[in-house]
């Protein structure tokens, strides 16, 4: 019982310190900075998009609130996209547009989980998915998996079933995958899902990341498996795919009887989207193709030099490079901190792997995409003798 002057426990769960201190190292050292441990991009999003473009005179009622599901406009904006997309046709009823894939997250967060109830987290992870899951009290119960995926004999069916407790009742599965880069294929995505199905799980469908995939074809979503469509719930955001990450736009759909619900959470929560950028958004959906394509091919670029500059496995899609560091650091040492002061020293800020998962304490993580090409090749060349000094 937190009364006066004490917090909430699942409050602790949160922090943003270690940013900090490294960003205040960073700065104390260097007139430029790099800021490859934010996941953004370095390319403004297409004109129509623009919060420029939203004019009061075209949008009457342009500052007023938008409704809680969305704007209509915006729906079937989406509705669109999915059609021509994925090839799939989503009901209305279906859609709640919200402020990014966070909110998205915390709100059907607040829908289906109790405090005690625990959430199966395959790691590593979105840094900001465990918070969210911890702050309703619930647990996140992490399990090595996108790193592991190359080991001989590892099982993903069995890693995952020997997590599962009475108290389990969501699944979360994110691919492409922040950090690692990872495409799950269909194989594991099988083994996954038989998991959810056995234990009667809800199926939480990261898709951030879905327009971003480098020299293959498109990944198949997962909410589109007609085994789960009663039971997945998917998070859209335009702020990877259409560059639009200050906007806080994107949709979470799932089954209508839950949707409902969804909505009227949303109303005690963040209410709507702003509605200015949610007309933005329009124009990113309609708009946006060939700029969504030379992005994948921006991005799949700076991945590959990345990864080649760092000596490291070329990412199969998303922004990010995670990186195993231990070969660099101190023996004894227990996790990457020292080696992210370095990084820090030479004005390059990365995230630190432990961010995305307990069993990552001596992991980075990198995005390529945070600046422009000719910033990154900089970045890269301070990096690089870091990633090339063995431990002592």
């Amino acid at each position: 019982m937190p009364r006066f002057p004490n917090i909430a426990e699942h409050a602790n769960s949160v922090s943003h310190r270690v940013y900090s201190e490294l960003a205040e190292r960073a700065r104390a050292n260097n007139q430029e900075i790099f800021p490859l441990h934010v996941g953004d991009t370095y390319r403004d999003p297409v004109m129509a998009a623009r919060a420029e473009a939203q004019k009061s005179e075209e949008h009457p009622g342009l500052h007023a609130y938008a409704p809680v599901r969305g704007e209509p406009a915006l729906i079937d904006a989406f509705i669109e996209y999915v059609a021509k997309r994925h090839e799939a046709t989503l009901d209305r009823d279906r859609i709640q547009v919200m402020s990014g894939a966070t909110a998205g997250l915390s709100i059907v967060c607040q829908v289906l989980l109790e405090p005690g109830d625990e959430v199966l987290l395959p790691s590593p992870f979105w840094p900001l998915s465990r918070g969210i899951i911890a702050t309703k009290g619930a647990s996140p119960v992490q399990v090595p998996f996108y790193t592991r995926l190359d080991e001989p004999g590892f099982d993903p069916e069995a890693a995952l079933e020997a997590a599962v407790t009475d108290r389990t009742v969501a699944l979360y599965i994110n691919t492409p995958n922040n950090p690692t880069g990872r495409i799950l294929s269909e194989t594991t995505v099988d083994a996954m899902l038989r998991v959810a199905m056995r234990h009667d799980l809800w199926v939480l469908c990261d898709e951030a990341y879905e327009e971003i995939y480098f020299d293959r074809e498109p990944p198949t979503p997962i909410w589109l498996r007609s085994e789960i469509r009663d039971r997945a719930v998917a998070f859209h955001t335009l702020s990877k795919t259409y560059g639009f990450a200050g906007a806080r736009v994107g949709f979470t759909h799932g089954p209508a009887e839950l949707m409902g619900t969804i909505a009227g959470m949303q109303t005690f929560h963040t209410y709507c989207a702003a509605r200015p950028m949610q007309l933005g958004a329009v124009g990113a959906l309609r708009e946006g193709g060939a700029w969504v394509e030379d992005s994948r091919t921006l991005y799949r670029d700076a991945g590959y030099a990345a990864a080649d500059a760092l000596g490291v496995a070329r990412p199969q899609g998303g922004t990010f490079l995670f990186i195993d560091v231990s070969p660099h650091l101190r023996s004894g040492a227990t996790s990457s901190f020292a080696f992210l002061e370095r990084c820090a020293d030479a004005g390059v800020l990365l995230t630190p792997g432990a961010s995305c998962g307990d069993d990552y304490a001596k992991w980075v993580r990198l995005c390529f995409t945070s600046v422009p090409p000719a910033r990154l090749d900089s970045a890269l060349g301070r990096l690089a003798p870091l990633f090339q000094t063995p431990g002592g």
